[in-house]
């Protein structure tokens, strides 16, 4: 088990300042995790899905609402056709579970519908914002249990290249759309995962008002320290976290279908007023 201050200092670097706190196991799963893209075959014990879910229900939801569904596909021909979906990501048909979490509207329609009321306020913005943070506070408790039973997880944002198809795939009604995917299984253990530096805190954690100016020194540190974890790592990155991310954003097509987001979403049903 690692101690807590190596799992501190693998995110900020050696001077970070470890706390006197009393640490727990809690703790020790959050600080550990790492994405893993590399799974054995090995099928999960049975019940783990389940148990996963109840820790994804038992997250936080916006007036009780629980505006989040997700589903799981273990098919391997369906596993395949997402994993071509998201850009050919392997790890997507290699792990024995894949969860595909959905912020989900089409259940509070129903329910409006089956009593006779409207719906109208469905079609704002608001709500879809609402969904998608459901799912993304409910998909981070199944994350974090998962690791806790020694499980490896990596999200897949590629779900959102090609929304419509991926809805298709998974036979979503409108109303209901994948905000991403998370691969789950035990990690391979002759593929090593390193615990990814983050930015300094100093970056990060504002007080009292947010400065921005003020970030200059934190990101200049980030950017020597995550070149040399790419190295490190042999991981085929150009340039430092500024340039990659800068990259990420520098045109619509960076974004690799998704400036099409928007489009998509209205063909999914959710109109976005």
């Amino acid at each position: 088990m690692p101690h807590p201050t190596e799992l501190l200092r693998s995110r900020y670097g050696d001077n970070f300042f470890v706390p006197d706190i009393e640490w727990n196991d809690s703790l020790t799963t959050l600080l550990s995790h790492r994405s893993i893209r590399a799974y054995l075959p090995n099928p999960l014990p049975e019940g783990t899905l389940e148990l996963l879910v109840a820790a994804a229900q038992s997250a936080a939801t916006s007036s009780n609402l629980q505006t989040w569904s997700v589903v799981a596909v273990e098919n391997q021909e369906r596993k395949e056709r997402l994993s071509q979906l998201a850009g050919k990501q392997a790890h997507v048909r290699q792990c024995p579970l894949f969860l595909v979490w959905l912020a989900d509207l089409a259940r509070l329609a129903y329910v409006a519908e089956s009593r006779g009321l409207s719906h109208e306020g469905l079609d704002y913005l608001e709500m879809f914002v609402m969904a998608t943070v459901d799912a993304a506070l409910a998909a981070q408790n199944a994350a974090v249990a998962a690791e806790s039973l020694g499980l490896g997880i990596v999200y897949i944002g590629g779900m959102r290249n090609h929304p419509e198809d991926v809805a298709a795939t998974i036979a979503l009604p409108p109303h209901v759309f994948a905000v991403f995917g998370m691969c789950v299984g035990y990690p391979d253990p002759d593929v090593a995962a390193a615990v990814k530096p983050r930015l300094p805190q100093s970056a990060v954690l504002h007080r009292e008002s947010y400065k921005l100016s003020e970030q200059d020194e934190a990101i200049a540190h980030y950017n020597e320290v995550i070149k040399a974890f790419y190295t490190e790592q042999q991981m085929n990155v150009t340039g430092d976290w500024a340039e990659h991310s800068s990259k990420r954003v520098a045109t619509p097509s960076s974004l690799t279908g998704r400036d099409h987001l928007r489009e998509a979403l209205n063909n999914l049903g959710f109109k976005l007023r």
